[in-house]
């Protein structure tokens, strides 16, 4: 693959790269731990992104129906999506990673066979976004890119804080 797509899969695969390195060498135990103020921990993070790129890519496919509308969460709904950000009983940093490489693999596979980059669909409703507005694959993907890169930064300061583990430096 040559051009734009591959430039976007490039983007997209180092941030990846970037926040799998910070559980490099962990425990499961250690993964589930917050080491910060907030309530992330590495594998919750994952779980998060894993979560938010199977969705945007259920968006480029089939647009807003299958992405929740957000203006109207219940009190369970908005306690199952705080549970993206936690490793929960049973669950191990071996699984998460590999739900997390099954999601990219078929992100990647998206980006390749996906007919027009410019195909756009409405947003969702949602707080945070502008009502009206159309994504196209184009800037969905580059979502993805900067959503993973934000929180492979907030990895980074986690992992730090856990055992002075770094992933660049």
């Amino acid at each position: 693959m040559e051009g734009e797509r591959a430039e976007l899969l490039d983007i997209l695969t180092k941030q990846r790269h970037f926040l799998r390195f910070t559980t490099r060498d962990l425990t499961d135990e250690q993964a589930g731990l917050r080491t910060t103020a907030s309530e992330l921990c590495l594998g919750g993070l994952i779980k998060h992104v894993t979560s938010v790129e199977r969705s945007w890519g259920e968006f480029i496919r089939k647009g807003p129906s299958v992405v929740p509308d957000f203006t109207s969460l219940t009190e369970e709904d908005m306690a199952q999506r705080a549970n993206e950000f936690r490793m929960l009983p049973g669950e191990t940093l071996t699984g998460v990673l590999a739900a997390y490489a099954d999601v990219a693999r078929r992100t990647d596979e998206l980006v390749a066979e996906l007919p027009d980059l410019n195909a756009d669909w409405p947003l969702p409703k949602a707080p945070w976004f502008e009502p009206g507005v159309r994504w196209s694959a184009r800037r969905v993907l580059l979502h993805i890119a900067v959503e993973t890169a934000q929180h492979a930064g907030h990895a980074d300061i986690i992992r730090e804080s856990l055992d002075g583990g770094k992933t660049m430096g």
